[in-house]
């Protein structure tokens, strides 16, 4: 090490200069930051499901359509005239908007017992009586209006860009009388792109100001509590800018990635700091306070870099996309955080005049000595490991997915209270869309089959209604039923007809999983229909995959930590020795997962895999304090803490407390992510001290003395007789 800490100071100018450059680009990079707000984009791509749902919309040229629900005041409905010449107003006010192809309503756009144009002039002529005679042709009236009448759904059906619709439609002024409620994937995506906005702008400073508290509590400087900072902040520059020089977006994933490379990339600068600073109280030669920190933590630094980004690389392994997205971009930067933290940072440093050792820290020293109590027998580590297992076994078997497709809004969001307004009156915000098999040679003989098939289907559990040409055909004059199979005349719902097909949708009720699963199975047995799917059938598939996820993650990173370690260790004891802590923090997660109510989702499911990556910096730091400790003989563990008990206790106290501020964002995984890694952190910290003091070797002298009780904070202890007592149980 000492080779490269001459170099790195005698370099420093030029390896200050290259992070500079690198840095200046990153930024210039982010003037291309694009947002994508289509939640469902990232879930469509790279699973079979989505992409069986995107080929028919694009077979049928449908786009997911914006549903405004008008309700009127108790007590009246859109029976009366003057109500359905307020609806037609909307509706007509709907249609005018630039990009919207066709609004559909149970006000038709032509009379289907005339043939002629409804307009104010039409509606005010037929009266009531006329009004409900067109209802009853209209094979969507039924669909589209409440039971008691008083709320209707009109379906805007954007023609271009659903989310500039969304924008406009949710700026329009419903007429007098009638109040709007919107629902719908692009009403989704119109929500979450002033979200992702807000989320940039107030998230990422807020975790800095947070981290650095924590950090300047326990180092007692200011400069170096910011400095310990200064490879996440830039790493999180460069895989920003690494995103946006792809060509990527932001999405409610991404988003979240600089927090991610922030908070984790946080530790290396810290435990070098911490070091660093220690060395100013015994030297002046900057090459020696750099050599002599790499020589503590150099190695720990490569290797939790590499655990750290392999926790994340497991992600990889999973079948979902925005999951891969979200674990390769954050190894990058933590790759590139560690990078900074051995070159960089120390060049930094070297560059700067460092005072000695702050005694005034607020919770270093007192959390020093708490750590030496507690490992001074092996009581507290069995009674802790006791304990963690004992929640584990009880709270893991209730673990379940979360298959809620608005899981990342809260619960008393508009957009979710929409959604559930929307299928509490119409039986779903998200109709399923689907295909009969039909030979358009057989004209309307063939719609017969296909009515018939419809009904079977209409009369399974959790299903509203199914709707298809058939229905339209019914009861209409051949001639116009001829034009409908030639093409030739628009139907409300758009294209429904091609080549080898009629396109349905499947609108649900109050359906569960089951339900949905015997919809599929019946779809599975019967020729007659091609395919039923949309976004529920998408998100129960995206669930089973989340299950994968979480077990594929933790699998793999599991061995690519192992065998990471065994590869440095050389010895099968220090490695499992290692992986222990690890292992008892991913059972205490799951477990809280469980009983918190959270259950798995997008973003929870690998946090597992995350916090191997994570949990294990503490267990590779400590060990590595540990040996260099042993050497000078008996007390080592002590002074092991007092190496690096602080850093580790700080950084997860550090992550836990920056996390903190996700609560500032209106999503409901981002809260839900701060309260996982506060129980991650805190256990992982707290394991990885007390469990490895329990379970390496004791030597005959007493190597885990009881400090005293009273007194100054505790430095560096060498035994048991420095502190005029008897040793404990030996080490």
């Amino acid at each position: 090490m000492e080779k490269i800490a001459r170099l790195i100071v005698g370099h420093a100018k030029q390896i200050l200069a290259a992070t500079a450059v690198l840095t200046l680009l990153a930024a210039l990079m982010l003037f291309r930051m694009d947002f994508n707000a289509d939640v469902a984009s990232f879930v469509l791509e790279g699973n079979e499901t989505g992409e069986e749902f995107q080929a028919v919309q694009e077979k049928y040229a449908t786009a997911d359509p914006i549903n405004v629900v008008a309700s009127l005041p108790d007590g009246e409905t859109f029976a009366t005239v003057d109500n359905l010449l307020r609806l037609l107003r909307l509706q007509e006010t709907l249609g005018a908007i630039d990009g919207v192809e066709r609004v559909v309503s149970v006000i038709p756009d032509v009379n289907p017992i005339t043939g002629q144009p409804i307009g104010p002039a039409a509606i005010t002529a037929v009266g009531e009586i006329g009004i409900d005679a067109m209802r009853a042709q209209s094979p969507v009236a039924e669909l589209l209006l409440s039971a008691e009448g008083a709320d209707t759904m009109l379906m805007v059906v954007p023609g271009g860009d659903g989310l500039a619709v969304a924008q406009d439609v949710a700026d329009l002024e419903p007429p007098d009388g009638i109040e709007v409620t919107l629902s719908g994937n692009p009403v989704v995506f119109s929500s979450v792109i002033d979200i992702l906005s807000l989320f940039l702008l107030l998230i990422p400073p807020a975790v800095f100001i947070l981290l650095v508290a924590v950090f300047y509590a326990t180092i007692g400087d200011r400069r170096l509590s910011v400095l310990a900072m200064f490879p996440a902040i830039v790493g999180s520059v460069w895989t920003f800018g690494l995103i946006f020089a792809l060509g990527r977006e932001v999405d409610i994933v991404t988003v979240i990635v600089p927090i991610f490379v922030i908070v984790m990339g946080s530790a290396d600068g810290l435990h070098f700091v911490t070091h660093f600073q220690e060395e100013a109280e015994t030297s002046r030669d900057t090459v020696q306070r750099v050599h002599s920190a790499l020589s503590h933590v150099g190695i720990p630094m490569i290797l939790t870099t590499i655990s750290t980004a392999a926790g994340f690389f497991s992600l990889l392994f999973t079948n979902v996309q925005p999951i891969q997205q979200l674990g390769l971009f954050n190894a990058i930067g933590i790759v590139f955080a560690g990078i900074i933290s051995f070159f960089s940072l120390p060049a930094l440093l070297s560059r700067l005049t460092i005072e000695p050792h702050h005694h005034g820290a607020l919770i270093g020293p007192r959390v020093t000595a708490g750590l030496k109590r507690l490992v001074a027998t092996r009581v507290p580590a069995v009674v802790l490991v006791v304990g963690l297992l004992g929640f584990a076994a009880i709270s893991i078997p209730r673990l379940e997915v979360n298959p809620d497709q608005l899981f990342f809004f809260k619960d008393d969001d508009p957009v979710r209270l929409a959604f559930e307004k929307t299928e509490e009156l119409f039986g779903g915000a998200t109709p399923l869309i689907g295909e009969f098999a039909y030979d358009p040679a057989t004209g309307p003989d063939g719609l017969a089959a296909v009515g018939a098939i419809s009904a079977e289907l209409e009369a399974l559990p959790g299903v509203r209604s199914v709707l298809s040409l058939a229905d339209f055909t019914a009861g209409m004059p051949p001639g116009q039923v001829e034009m409908l199979l030639q093409g030739t005349q628009d139907l409300p719902l758009g294209k429904m007809l091609s080549d080898d097909g009629l396109r349905f949708m499947l609108l649900p009720t109050d359906f569960t999983t089951e339900d949905l699963q015997g919809w599929l199975d019946f779809v599975e047995t019967r020729d007659e229909v091609t395919v039923l799917t949309g976004m529920p059938v998408v998100w129960d598939e995206i669930a089973r995959l989340v299950l994968q996820a979480q077990v594929v993650s933790l699998i793999i990173a599991f061995i690519l930590v192992a065998a990471m370690l065994a590869l440095a260790y050389r010895k099968l004891r220090e490695t499992l020795v290692a992986l222990a802590p690890v292992a008892l923090t991913v059972l205490t997660l799951l477990g809280f997962i469980a009983v918190s109510g959270i259950q798995l989702n997008l973003l929870t499911a690998v946090v597992s895999g995350i916090v191997i990556g994570v949990g294990i910096d503490y267990s590779i730091h400590f060990v590595a304090a540990i040996n260099n400790a042993r050497q000078d003989g008996p007390g080592y563990v002590l002074r092991a803490i007092d190496r690096a008990g602080r850093p580790i206790v700080a950084n997860g106290l550090g992550i836990a407390v920056a996390l903190t501020a996700l609560w500032l964002s209106p999503l409901k995984i981002h809260s839900q992510v701060s309260m996982i890694m506060w129980v991650a952190m805190i256990t992982a910290a707290l394991t990885a001290i007390v469990v490895i003091s329990a379970l390496l070797p004791r030597d005959d002298d007493g190597g885990v003395p009881v400090p005293p009780r009273e007194g100054p904070s505790i430095g560096v202890v060498d035994n048991a007789h420095e502190l005029g007592q008897q040793p404990s149980t030996p080490f």
